[in-house]
């Protein structure tokens, strides 16, 4: 079976038995997953890991396929560990980025609240599996589309920083699938795949 459908569902079912514990006992449980500023200032940094497989309440199911398709298809085109290696680079990238813009800045609200989920690294993923499209305007129309797309909620008034974060891991993972095209270009190169004939 996929990794990305045994994350999926398993993020899924915990989120499920989060619910059934009661609004106090899910709280406290999610937030102490939570990589809020709080927590990392107190070297809470296993939150790092546990904040990924943790969701609030259960993903909607469009979200969830989306997801499925995503961390799918980039096991079919890099496989399972690259997958999962660039997912947790993303995650803990990204949180830790926007973590060091938020610290000594942060209001107690922000500083507290809650930061799980699977978007950094679904976002890192996607702009990373950007390197899989046709090379030339295909890819590069896919990549400005996502910039803009993760842009749009940063630029308006009500933003929180996890509208900054999803645009860092996507910028992430625009970065690898750079590196990609780098290596891959390389590798041509250096067997004479891309000689004039």
């Amino acid at each position: 079976m996929p990794l990305g459908v045994v994350y999926t569902v398993g993020v899924q079912l915990g989120a499920h038995a989060l619910e059934r514990l009661g609004p106090e006992t899910r709280d406290r449980l999610v937030r102490r997953c939570s990589t809020n500023v709080d927590n990392l200032d107190a070297g809470r940094w296993e939150t790092l890991l546990g904040s990924a497989f943790t969701v609030e309440e259960p993903m909607p199911l469009p979200y969830a396929l989306l997801l499925v398709a995503v961390l799918g298809y980039a096991e079919y085109a890099y496989g399972a560990w690259w997958t999962a290696a660039v997912f947790l680079f993303g995650h803990a990238a990204a949180t830790l980025l926007v973590y060091g813009a938020l610290r000594g800045r942060a209001d107690r609200e922000t500083r507290r609240a809650l930061d799980v989920g699977t978007s950094y690294g679904f976002n890192t993923v996607l702009g990373a599996l950007t390197s899989a499209l046709p090379r030339g305007r295909v890819r590069g129309a896919a990549r400005v589309g996502l910039l803009v797309l993760a842009a749009r909620p940063v630029v308006k008034r009500g933003r929180t920083f996890t509208d900054a974060g999803h645009l860092v891991a996507l910028g992430l993972g625009l970065g690898i699938s750079l590196a990609v095209d780098c290596l891959s270009g390389a590798n041509h190169q250096k067997i004479g795949l891309d000689r004039p004939a």
